[in-house]
């Protein structure tokens, strides 16, 4: 594929690219930018975050599992390119020498580069920014200190990145085995003609298969440009996102709307992976343990397909069929997602071992609607549960007419067998998966009577 963007301030133009090399192998390898360091390569250190601007504004990414494609007009900034032309230290770089914020250096740079972003965009919550960069020397009080007092310094005029590349024009390999549409139309015909194509939103997922389980892929379509997949349209009634919608984005918007799922959001993933991530993406592949699902569920939401001119609507709970298996043809792509507006009843329950960026062994989504005194309506949703996100219709079922008391969530002890058969792995036991998920219930219950459950004090 033949790409253009900047590189910290100056344009690069390339011929012949990979569809599926990453940023971060190109950035050491060809240009000998090595201060973006290789720890996990898998999006989880942070050691090789990069920054990168478009349209949509400044974000902090993990070039790791960014393929250059993705770069193609827009700008991109590596620790190199925060430093002055004339040697100039950056704010953030020089409150990491003043206030002892590195050691061994190997994380520093990707640490001051997520600390660049967030002092550029004005963004202040720290302890979230920094969240997917690890650090095993020093601890982090010092590098949180040394944010703070770069904060009150101006973002440098060398920073300013400018007009990005005049890029117009169909984005595609010359074998013709890449492709990047600009609509959701020419995207429709692309997936139709070539059916096994990988489609990419934001390679926090096919990243991997690249860089962990090093796999070809034969053909690929990259979604990133679809403008049309990446809007967001509240009415009364409903919220639809579209497919491309990143995860920062979904983010700020349930803020709004569904506070719980907001707050387990900021638990998804990183910054880095929010940035690139796209609720579509993370439906579409089916995972039992992605973390949308289950509060998209609970809250009735539909999935919108495409093949062609033909679209196809259905709950997104029928979505799922079985693990591996969803109900999606062949040249068929998720378009977008629609949620009924309604009282917030949602709670939504992340359970892992680590509180950050972490895959859960359970997560919970409950929406329970109450007359006078007695569950009118309950739709029960979760992941780690099963082979499939899923709902607990049993569950909801024995709750349905009982009144809101714990005895009708007792009484519904047994019913939870009747929907679940969790499995033992790394993450939690079968045993303890069904007592977290019956635990959930409750958590929904005395929250909902107003009892304080909140035992980890987290700052907004």
């Amino acid at each position: 594929m033949d790409i253009s963007f900047l590189l910290n301030g100056e344009r690069v133009d390339l011929r012949g690219v990979s569809s599926t090399r990453t940023a971060l192998d190109w950035l050491r390898e060809e240009r000998g930018l090595t201060g973006t360091k290789e720890g996990c390569n898998e999006g989880d250190c942070g050691a090789c975050t990069v920054m990168v601007t478009d349209g949509q504004g400044v974000r902090a990414v993990n070039a790791c599992i960014l393929f250059l494609p993705q770069l193609h007009g827009k700008a991109l900034r590596t620790v190199e390119g925060l430093a002055g032309p004339d040697g100039s230290l950056h704010p953030v770089q020089q409150a990491m020498v003043e206030y002892h914020g590195s050691q061994c250096g190997f994380c520093t740079p990707g640490f001051v580069v997520s600390m660049a972003r967030a002092h550029t965009t004005g963004d202040s919550g720290y302890d979230d920014a920094l969240a997917g960069n690890l650090c095993r020397c020093t601890g982090y009080a010092p590098i949180v200190r040394a944010a703070e007092a770069a904060a009150s310094e101006p973002v440098p005029a060398w920073m300013d990145e400018g007009a990005l590349p005049d890029v117009a024009g169909k984005l595609s390999s010359t074998d013709m085995t890449a492709h990047a549409p600009e609509t959701a139309d020419e995207l429709a015909e692309l997936a139709a003609r070539h059916p096994s194509a990988t489609l990419v939103a934001g390679a926090t997922d096919v990243g991997l298969w690249v860089t962990k389980q090093l796999r070809e892929l034969p053909e690929v379509i990259f979604l990133n440009r679809c403008r049309d997949l990446q809007e967001i349209e509240v009415t009364g009634d409903e919220i639809r996102i579209g497919a491309g919608v990143t995860m920062d984005r979904v983010l700020d918007l349930m803020r709004d709307h569904f506070p719980s799922y907001a707050e387990m959001l900021r638990r998804y993933g990183s910054a880095q992976v929010r940035a690139a991530a796209t609720i579509g993406g993370n439906i579409a592949n089916g995972s039992p343990i992605g973390d949308n699902p289950p509060p998209l569920i609970a809250l009735g939401a539909r999935l919108h397909l495409r093949y062609r001119d033909t679209r196809r609507e259905m709950a997104l709970e029928n979505f799922f069929l079985e693990y591996g298996k969803q109900d999606r043809y062949p040249g068929e792509f998720v378009e977008g997602v629609t949620i009924p507006r309604q009282d917030d009843r949602l709670r939504v329950y992340k359970l892992s071992k680590r509180f950050d960026q972490d895959i859960s062994a359970v997560c919970g989504a409950f929406s329970v609607r109450i007359d006078e005194g007695r569950v009118a309506k309950a739709r029960i949703a979760f992941g780690g549960m099963a082979g499939t996100p899923k709902r607990a219709a049993a569950v909801e079922a024995a709750l349905t007419g009982k009144p809101w008391t714990d005895q009708a969530v007792v009484a519904a002890w047994e019913a939870w067998e009747e929907d679940f058969a969790p499995m033992s792995d790394m993450r939690a036991s079968s045993e303890y998966r069904m007592a977290a998920a019956r635990n959930m219930l409750t958590r929904y219950l005395l929250e909902d009577l107003g009892a304080a459950t909140d035992v980890r004090r987290v700052r907004a």
